[in-house]
């Protein structure tokens, strides 16, 4: 796997979601992946913690430009759960869970963050403003509703599918309502 092409492709597509989406300071952006979908194998199969690494730390760099906290989902075996900094968990009021990340339970992804971030700690659950999901993952139980796909010219991070999701007030009242 190359690694700086694997750097540049996400990137980019970061830098094209970012233009679309109106992230604001502290929003928590959800960062969903298998490793193993971006070397070309099965979810599951050839998990990666050295691209799990290269993954978080790019994403990391980019939301930390714009002071958005970043949020790793965990792989089914942990169902779902999602690592971030204590210091989020806490402002959130999200329930700290006691688990520690694997390559077998986990995913290289999430472990690699737990490794990177200052202070991290899981949680079960979120309510994200956005987030990306490469290969699969099905990160939208961690955006809030309402959902709203993004579109992005780059359909693929190494040999993974990408998709991105952001979120919109509810639209509430009705016929005399009015918004903005």
């Amino acid at each position: 796997m190359d690694f700086e092409e694997l750097k540049s492709n996400l990137n980019l597509y970061l830098d094209e979601l970012l233009s679309k989406i109106d992230l604001e300071e502290d929003d928590i952006f959800v960062l969903g992946c298998s490793t193993s979908e971006v070397k070309g194998n099965n979810i599951g199969k050839d998990t990666d913690i050295d691209v799990g690494k290269v993954i978080v730390e790019t994403v990391m760099e980019k939301l930390d430009g714009l002071n958005v906290n970043l949020a790793v989902q965990c792989c089914e075996h942990l169902n779902r759960a999602i690592v971030l900094e204590k210091t989020v968990a806490k402002k959130n009021n999200f329930e700290i869970v006691s688990v520690v990340p694997k390559k077998n339970a986990g995913g290289g992804v999430a472990t690699s963050a737990y490794s990177i971030f200052k202070n991290p700690v899981v949680v079960e659950k979120i309510v994200a403003k956005a987030g990306i999901d490469i290969g699969d993952t099905e990160i939208g139980m961690h955006i809030k509703f309402v959902q709203v796909p993004v579109r992005v010219s780059i359909k693929e991070i190494g040999n993974a599918r990408i998709t991105a999701l952001t979120s919109r007030p509810k639209l509430i009242g009705g016929q005399r309502a009015l918004y903005e």
